[in-house]
């Protein structure tokens, strides 16, 4: 159970479902437990989750369950497949049914060729009971729970379906008739049972994103200790624990590099091939690999909290969760068979009144059963949401859950923040000019204030005059006067760095280098200005510095992708108009929406709502956080803010805005996948169930294909697991 932000959710695995149907007897039970809010159970991953208004004990929800006639446990993160999709049902048992059915196909399939074998009935009797309620009692053990709960499911339609054929088989025997259908019941519980175990295989492929996940956990860390190193398991590490990681090793936690560097392999959480450098104060991911460096790091997130452990959530959710189209499917499969027996009893009443042929009316009746049994139904959406999610998940995309999914094949436009999104985030120095023209001494006399400072232009002059190999000096007395600048002492000189306001404050004449800077701003540049004074006198101007921030390399395509998705593309942010502008120009982004606040960043979203438009929103910091949740679909980097990242529906793990295209890419392929699952699932049942009503498919056949059509929704769906990022496929 986990307490989310304004109420509690319980994740439980189930056992025993086997189509639709008993999804819609799951959740029906379930709501009635008190407090409970949403329920919603999966039928590919054999789990629910249920969100309540307070907390209420596990116990009532499993309860419910249980009276449903299915078995359930609570999950813990940790095992949530290992349990759910376990394939352990053996097929020694579908070999021997298949050992015992063969004698009994084997004279119907000669017969084709004019000869005639039969075997004795009591050898069929003894051939077909076996199979029939041995490997078959399955079948009635759920169908019972269906009558019990006033339901159907597609069990109940195969134990009547069989049962209806072994029982006329028995009567014809008895009555001396030389021709029976005990290869009917047996050969269609054989289908049947083969065909839900290779549903369960195949739909094991469907979460593998979700395993490969689970195997990055390394079982054990070497934490350092009164220098001394210890293997530990991994649950024990604690955070501010000192870790030793050996080249070739995964890190086993999140944490900051404390001594050493390393080329890290982070692909698997962030969809980036290369591996990152990383030195000393850089964060690294649990799960990532550690190439070729010795490091020692402090965690800082262990369990539950690692950024590991929250994708494998996160991705888990996304496949549990249902999109609309799937609540539309399991209200029809709700009445769907119900509708199957009424279909049945009139083919049987038809044929066997109209034609006196009992015998046929009731195979013919086992037929229409047998093949309308909605397994495809119930795996039609699931299997595509799970493939789609779990594709997305291996290439850096983490979709929250899948009505975002579901949204993100229909966006219209794609709003942008700029900074940290489409720019590095990361100002840098980019020109500085002085008035007698000694550059290199303007700037190592302004990096020498300013590295007293943590602010991000700051950093950049530092920066810029380490790059060039020099040092600052000693600066002494220095002090920062917020929305200003910065003062100090060098050398008996009192050195000021800081904005135009403040200049014109200190009556700081700049008029001769004005024109420098209205150039810089012209370009979109931040500018600030450099003063030499003794404190007593008006200081004397000495420069200007120019500070910009670069454009990411991959913005100007990812706005072409889009375009080419005819999606409209704008830019939002609280940057100045010009700056924006010079953006949206080099990266050819269709409109502007400049000197946004947060609160006015909600509001143009808004604004740009209308109808048949779907607004995707990407951003990055906590000034995002509003306009994120005013759109329809919003994308948050992970190199931004947690909040921004728990705002987004979904999040791009490496920082690059081609993978909104991207998204869109996977989403219109998984939608497209859904709508050809639903598509063959309705029209296996809109075929067939005709064609055996009007006695054109023996049970046989129509045992068949109804295992084929299930195999075959979930084959289509894995065909999505061949999908790639644009970016890799041209690499």
């Amino acid at each position: 159970m986990s307490l989310n932000e304004n109420h509690l959710s319980i994740d439980i695995a189930i056992e025993g479902m086997s189509c639709a149907s008993c999804v819609d007897t799951i959740e029906k039970a379930i709501r009635k437990v008190p407090n409970t809010t949403t329920v919603s159970v999966n039928l590919s991953t054999e789990r629910a989750h249920i969100e309540l208004k307070q907390q209420t004990s596990s116990d009532s929800i499993i309860d419910a369950v249980v009276k449903a006639g299915y078995k359930a446990h609570i999950i813990a993160s940790d095992d949530m497949f290992k349990k759910t999709l376990d394939t352990s049902q053996s097929h020694t048992s579908i070999i021997i049914s298949a050992l015992l059915s063969l004698p009994l196909v084997i004279p119907m399939v000669l017969d084709i060729f004019g000869l005639h074998v039969n075997l004795p009935g009591y050898v069929q009797l003894i051939l077909a009971t076996p199979v029939q309620f041995y490997f078959g009692a399955s079948f009635y053990h759920s169908a019972w729970k269906a009558i019990k709960n006033r339901t159907g499911n597609m069990d109940l339609l195969v134990a009547i379906g069989t049962s209806s054929a072994f029982v006329l088989s028995i009567y014809l025997m008895l009555q001396g008739h030389p021709h029976l259908y005990f290869e009917a019941s047996s050969v269609v519980i054989t289908l049947v049972l083969l065909g839900k175990w290779l549903e369960k295989r195949a739909k094991r492929q469907t979460t593998e994103a979700i395993r490969a996940l689970q195997q990055l956990r390394p079982e054990t860390a070497r934490v350092k200790r009164l220098d001394q190193e210890f293997d530990i398991p991994i649950h024990e590490v604690k955070v501010d624990d000192d870790v030793v990681v050996r080249p070739g090793e995964r890190i086993p936690v999140d944490a900051v590099i404390m001594e050493g560097n390393s080329h890290v392999d982070e692909s698997m959480m962030t969809g980036e091939s290369d591996p990152v450098n990383k030195m000393a104060g850089n964060k690294v991911i649990g799960g990532s690999v550690n190439i070729d460096g010795m490091l020692l790091v402090k965690t800082v997130a262990v369990g539950a909290e690692s950024t590991l452990s929250r994708i494998i959530r996160l991705v888990e959710d996304a496949q549990t969760a249902k999109p609309e189209i799937q609540r539309l499917v399991d209200k029809v499969s709700a009445v769907f068979v119900p509708v199957v027996i009424v279909i049945a009893l009139m083919t049987l009443l038809a044929w066997g009144v109209y034609s006196a042929n009992w015998e046929q009316a009731i195979l013919n009746a086992v037929a229409v059963l047998v093949i309308a049994c909605p397994c495809a139904l119930g795996l039609a959406t699931p299997t595509a949401i799970m493939a789609g999610t779990g594709v997305a998940a291996r290439h850096g995309i983490l979709i929250k859950d899948a009505h975002a999914l579901e949204l993100a094949h229909g966006i219209t436009h794609v709003v942008f923040d700029k900074t940290g999104t489409l720019t590095e985030g990361k100002p840098k120095l980019l020109a500085y000019k002085s008035v007698d023209g000694n550059d290199a001494s303007l700037l190592a006399l302004a990096a020498s204030i300013e590295q007293n400072s943590l602010h991000p232009l700051a950093k950049a002059v530092v920066d810029q005059l380490l790059a060039t190999g020099s040092s600052p000096v000693k600066a002494t007395e220095v002090r920062d006067l917020a929305g200003r600048g910065l003062h100090g002492k060098v050398n008996d000189a009192v050195i000021y760095v800081g904005n135009q306001r403040w200049m014109d404050e200190l009556e700081v004449s700049i008029e001769q280098h004005k024109a420098v800077a209205s150039e810089y701003k012209d370009a979109g540049h931040t500018v600030s200005w450099v003063a030499q004074g003794d404190g007593i006198a008006t200081p004397l101007v000495l420069g200007v510095l120019a500070f910009g921030d670069q454009i990411k390399s991959s913005a100007k395509d990812a706005v072409q992708a889009l375009h080419q998705k005819g999606v409209q593309t704008l830019l939002l942010t609280g940057d100045n108009s010009v700056s924006a502008a010079r953006v949206a120009e080099a990266i050819g982004i269709d409109q502007v929406l400049s000197e946004q606040t947060p609160e006015s960043k909600a509001a143009s979203i808004a604004a740009l709502s209308q109808k048949d438009a779907v607004i995707a929103m990407v951003g990055d910091g906590i000034n995002d956080a509003p306009a994120l949740a005013a759109a329809n679909v919003s994308f948050a980097m992970s190199t931004g803010t947690d909040v921004a990242m728990h705002t987004a529906d979904i999040t791009l793990m490496h920082s690059d805005p081609s993978l909104v295209a991207d998204t869109i890419d996977i989403s219109r392929r998984t939608y497209s996948k859904i709508k050809q699952n639903l598509f063959w699932a309705f029209i296996y049942n809109l075929i067939g169930i005709p064609l055996a009503a009007m006695g054109l498919l023996s049970p046989v056949i129509a045992g068949a294909a109804m295992a084929f059509s299930s195999v075959s929704v979930v084959t289509n769906a894995l065909m999505l697991s061949r999908w790639r990022p644009a970016r890799s496929l041209k690499q």
